[in-house]
């Protein structure tokens, strides 16, 4: 791959010349996306070249051969029950948890604990939901969480959803509805507007960037923070996806030293947008 042929150092040195921002309600401090002809050619290959994706271990969290994957987050044990039959099914991912998920998850819980995330009494609206673990550790953090997915997609999340919301100390609410990108969303999905929009692997071919940035700006209002992640796999489609982000949102990528230090992969990108 081309990326591979530039040298590292001349990636580090673009990585430390970085502006560093402040976007949305989370705290950290991000890597502001310059927007520009070039700046999502830029990004895409600063990641190839620096993580090198490939070279790291794929599903470091998961187990989608298994029925059921079991996670710590907030104080509870989380049991997440999977279809791993559904794969076989063209376009059915939702079905089995991805890396890019667990990370996000762990990511709410650590932002939370080291305040640089509020989403106690928040709105959250998380998108393809899939098997619904990122909502229901935003839920165990306060937020009250809409989780949406295709109208096929549901009868798992739901389940899910019900299994691990039934602790007594639950600090936020659940609602699973569904939700079809690019068409116009639920009254309650918009109004009021979302604090935060979450997805994890939501960005995975040109068709889905197209829909699923028309979705992204009818749910954004002027306090709304989205946070974004996903696994890298094809640098086209993400430099798709960026490319036509910037247009419309502010764009940063949150180093990996503030992600929670034992869910971290090379293979995973971590996003926060807002809407210009």
């Amino acid at each position: 791959m081309a990326y591979e042929e530039i040298k590292g150092s001349e990636h580090e040195e673009e990585e430390e010349e970085a502006v560093m921002v402040s976007i949305g309600s989370y705290g950290g401090k991000v890597r502001a996306l310059v927007a520009g002809e070039e700046s999502a050619a830029e990004e895409t290959m600063l990641l190839w070249g620096i993580q090198q994706p490939t070279l790291s271990k794929h599903n470091a969290f998961v187990s989608q051969s298994s029925l059921q994957l079991r996670l710590d987050a907030c104080g509870h044990s989380l049991s997440i029950i999977q279809s791993p039959s559904s794969l076989s099914t063209p376009g059915v991912t939702g079905a089995v948890m991805w890396d890019s998920g667990v990370i996000l998850g762990k990511f709410l819980e650590h932002s939370v604990d080291s305040g640089m995330l509020v989403l106690q009494g928040k709105k959250v609206v998380e998108l393809g939901s899939g098997c619904g673990l990122v909502g229901c550790i935003a839920a165990l953090l306060g937020g009250q969480v809409i989780l949406t997915d295709l109208p096929d997609r549901l009868r798992l999340l739901r389940k899910n959803v019900e299994a691990n919301m039934r602790h007594s100390d639950v600090q936020g609410s659940t609602k699973v509805t569904e939700l079809t990108w690019g068409d116009d969303p639920d009254p309650e999905i918009i109004e009021p507007a979302p604090d935060y929009v979450l997805g994890s692997d939501v960005i995975y071919s040109e068709g889905a960037v197209v829909d699923l940035l028309a979705t992204l700006e009818k749910l954004s209002g002027s306090k709304t923070t989205i946070l974004l992640a996903g696994e890298l796999r094809n640098d086209a489609i993400l430099e798709y996806f960026l490319e036509r982000a910037m247009k419309d949102f502010v764009i940063g990528r949150v180093d990996q030293t503030l992600w929670h230090p034992d869910y971290c992969s090379s293979r995973v990108v971590l996003y926060v947008l807002e809407r210009k």
